[in-house]
């Protein structure tokens, strides 16, 4: 099990938002425009055929997420602080994160990142990004080790949050506590890959971030396995679904349903 440390619940909330950092087979991300993950794999380490021959081997199913995702990484042999540095240096947000965002805290909904990278680098880019709002941004995540004995980060590894499970960081186990509160809060949840998997069935609203194609492996996923979810290329297309649940008074299902009447 799992030694980093459990985020207290926001047992208060009445609505709750859960998403997805970025995802290691995709060249964007769920909140940035593009996977920071993918980004120091691609340029600093093996390259894009492999990664992309390891995403491939995920999706057939011959290998686990946990597993792939710790040999790309494990490719990539610069140190931790400039691992930092080159992605606060080329990563962006979605365009309408920021104003999304701003909606979230209006209404004193929680926002929290649940992601499969690791704490500091995430936190490294929304800081750049955000300044000081980012220390408002719980994240739920992996960590990192320094491997060096002068533990100054020149080499390192992932830690992860459940090293028990194929998917390193199951994200199911960040929503199914909400689930099971006494008074508890409609569950918003939106991702885009294969790490987002075991959340997908757990949330009350699922948002399905797609590319330029109109589709992802999350997206895919879901609708082989029939899970109700609304389709968005950008947070503005987030921010008008939840507002509806939120202002509008409609539930999850009516806003699912009329986002697949629209889609069809």
């Amino acid at each position: 099990m799992s030694g980093l440390p459990q985020p207290q619940l926001h047992k208060d909330a009445k609505y709750i938002f859960l998403s997805d950092w970025t995802h290691a087979d995709r060249q964007d991300g769920t909140i940035t425009d593009r996977d920071s993950n993918d980004f120091l794999t691609d340029n600093y380490g093996m390259g894009v055929e492999g990664r992309k021959a390891l995403n491939h081997d995920v999706l057939t199913g011959d290998k686990n997420f946990r597993d792939t995702f710790r040999e790309m990484l494990g490719s990539v042999k610069i140190p931790f602080d400039e691992c930092k540095k080159v992605l606060s240096e080329n990563i962006t947000l979605d365009p309408g994160f920021k104003n999304f965002y701003a909606y979230l805290r209006s209404q004193n909904i929680p926002f929290i990142i649940v992601s499969s990278g690791m704490q500091p680098t995430i936190y490294a880019v929304l800081e750049h990004l955000l300044g000081d709002d980012a220390k408002n941004i719980e994240i739920i995540s992996n960590d990192v080790k320094y491997l060096d004995p002068e533990q100054k980060g020149t080499s390192w590894e992932i830690v992860w949050r459940h090293p028990e499970s194929g998917f390193g960081h199951d994200k199911s186990r960040s929503i199914e506590p909400y689930r099971s509160l006494e008074h508890r809060p409609t569950i918003f949840f939106a991702g885009d890959g294969v790490s987002d998997l075991s959340a997908a069935r757990h949330a009350d609203l699922l948002f399905t971030k797609v590319g330029p194609s109109g589709e992802s492996d999350l997206q895919k996923f879901c609708e082989r396995e029939n899970i109700p979810h609304v389709d968005f290329k950008d947070f503005s297309t987030v921010e008008a679904k939840v507002k509806e649940v939120v202002e509008g008074g409609k539930s999850c299902e009516q806003v699912i349903a009329e986002s697949s009447t629209l889609k069809n």
